[in-house]
C-alpha cells in the first residue's frame, strides 16, 4: 500500500510529475546519445559504396521532383518476407550519401532498394509512358514527359557542390568534371574511362534509346544504379557493431 500511496502522490502533484517525467526522459536519452559521441563512425563502411555520378544524381532529385518516394520505400528490412521477395536487407551505408533518404514511410508500389539490373531499361521507358502495359494492376499515372524533357547538366556541378557540403566526398577532379561526366554516362562512344574511375561501377548507355539526354535517361541511370553497388555474394556484417 505504501507504494500505491507514493505512486498517487507522485501523480496528483502535477509539479512533482513534470520534474520527476523529465528526469526520467533525460536520463533516457543520455544513455542512447552520450555513446554516439565516442564511436567515430556510426556507419559500417561497406566496399563498393560511392557518391552519385552527375547523370545518377540528377536523377535522383527528379525521382524526389515526381514524388516517387511516396509510393516506393527503399529499405528492405530484416524480415523473411521481404528478403525473399526484395533481396538483401538494406545497410545504412547504402543510403549514406542521401540527402534526403529515400526509406519511405508506406509502399504502394514494390520496394526499389534492389531494382537496379532487375528489369531492361525498355522496360523502364515502357514503364514510364504506360505503367498498365507491364503492370496491369498498376495504379501509377504515366511518365512519358520525361523522354520528352531534354536537359544539359548546366548546374549538375552546383547540385554536386551542395551534397559536398553537407559531407558528400565529392572531390575537386569530380566537381571540375561534373558536366562532362554527365554527358560522357550518357553516350556509349564518348571517352568515359575518367568517368569510370571516378564512379566505378556506373553504366554508361543511351538509357532511352533516342537522341540527346532527357531526364528518362538520368531517371533510369539512377534506378539501375540502386542496389547494384555492394556485392552481396562477398559482404560480411562487422560482427563488433
Amino acid at each position: 500500500m505504501s507504494i500505491l500511496t507514493k505512486h498517487k502522490a507522485i501523480e496528483t502533484n502535477a509539479t512533482l510529475l513534470l520534474v520527476l517525467s523529465f528526469l526520467v526522459v533525460s536520463i533516457g536519452g543520455l544513455v542512447q546519445i552520450v555513446p554516439l559521441f565516442y564511436l567515430e563512425n556510426t556507419i559500417e563502411e561497406v566496399e563498393g559504396m560511392r557518391p552519385y555520378s552527375p547523370l545518377e544524381l540528377a536523377g535522383r532529385d527528379i525521382y524526389i521532383r515526381e514524388g516517387c518516394y511516396v509510393c516506393h520505400s527503399q529499405m528492405i528490412r530484416p524480415m523473411r518476407d521481404e528478403v525473399e521477395r526484395y533481396g538483401h536487407y538494406s545497410l545504412a551505408a547504402e543510403s549514406m550519401y542521401d540527402h534526403p533518404f529515400q526509406w519511405g514511410s508506406k509502399r504502394t508500389g514494390p520496394d526499389l532498394a534492389r531494382v537496379g539490373g532487375r528489369y531492361s531499361d525498355d522496360w523502364h521507358i515502357d514503364h514510364l509512358r504506360n505503367p498498365k502495359s507491364v503492370v496491369p494492376e498498376s495504379i501509377m499515372p504515366p511518365y512519358g514527359f520525361l523522354e520528352r524533357t531534354l536537359i544539359d547538366g548546366e548546374y549538375i556541378g552546383d547540385l554536386m557542390q551542395t551534397h559536398a557540403i553537407v559531407g558528400v566526398p565529392y572531390t575537386e577532379e569530380m566537381l571540375a568534371e561534373a558536366r562532362a561526366d554527365f554527358r560522357a554516362q550518357a553516350d556509349p562512344d564518348s571517352d568515359f574511362d575518367g568517368l569510370l574511375e571516378r564512379y566505378p561501377g556506373a553504366q554508361v548507355r543511351n538509357f532511352d534509346n533516342a537522341p540527346g539526354i532527357s531526364e528518362a535517361d538520368a531517371l533510369i541511370a539512377y534506378l539501375q544504379m540502386l542496389g547494384t553497388l555492394v556485392d552481396f555474394s562477398t559482404f560480411t556484417p562487422d560482427a563488433s557493431r
